[in-house]
């Protein structure tokens, strides 16, 4: 098993029809696996906060998910109800549209308004959803998201048209320097791949195929 590769998963269930069961089940997996966290949609942030109490697995969340067309007090308030029920991750949605109009201070105060709401408390990763971007377009979210106070910027919700790619991971790493976390999600489901993206810069994986990846197998897991 590969713990190397497993510390850096968030364990992820996102899908609209997850069930409490599970959610108890990935905290579990989490646990058992040493998965940094579980991301689960906010409706089950309190429900996994319960069952990842005292362990060191991180609750994480995601925001304007999954298309980032929520207002930026919306995506605030959402960031702030989530943790106060006990995220200490948010994963946010840039305004993809306003990035492809050029309208560069509406995304940066979009993400802005997430990274001040979750100041001190949680950490930051901005979503730019490579497969819907032009190169220049990626470069641009990855320096607005930097310039707004990111912790993270990821690749993708796994719920668009195309997930993480080695070379989406690599222009980002190179666009926000070696400060800023890169998280790459969608489409990750061996250890191969997995490994790939690490070695292309990536800090984190999102993933719901974590077991296969870290045992070394293959998985059909379409996040």
């Amino acid at each position: 098993m590969s713990q190397e590769l497993g510390n850096k998963i968030d364990h992820t269930v996102l899908k609209a029809d997850t069930t409490k069961e599970q959610v108890i089940k990935v905290c579990e997996e989490a646990k058992t696996y040493g998965f940094y966290s579980v991301c689960i949609n906010p409706a089950w942030v309190k429900e996994a906060a319960k069952q990842l109490a005292g362990s060191e697995v991180d609750v994480c969340t995601v925001i304007g998910f999954p298309l980032g067309a929520s207002t930026s007090a919306v995506k605030a308030f959402e960031t702030k109800d989530a943790i106060e029920n006990g995220a200490t991750e948010v994963d946010m949605v840039i305004n993809i549209g306003a990035l492809k109009d050029g309208n560069d201070d509406l995304v940066k105060s979009d993400i802005a308004a997430v990274v001040e709401a979750a100041k001190g408390k949680a950490l930051v990763k901005v979503i730019i959803e490579t497969s819907l971007l032009t190169e220049e377009e990626k470069v641009r979210a990855c320096e607005l998201a930097v310039t707004a106070g990111t912790d993270y910027v990821k690749t993708s919700t796994g719920f668009s048209t195309g997930g993480a790619t080695v070379e989406d991971i690599a222009l980002m790493r190179k666009t926000v320097g070696p400060e800023i976390g890169v998280k790459a999600s969608g489409g990750v489901r061996d250890q191969a791949t997995a490994q790939a993206v690490v070695d292309a810069g990536a800090t984190r994986i999102g993933a719901s195929a974590g077991i296969a990846i870290v045992q070394g197998e293959q998985s059909d897991s379409d996040y």
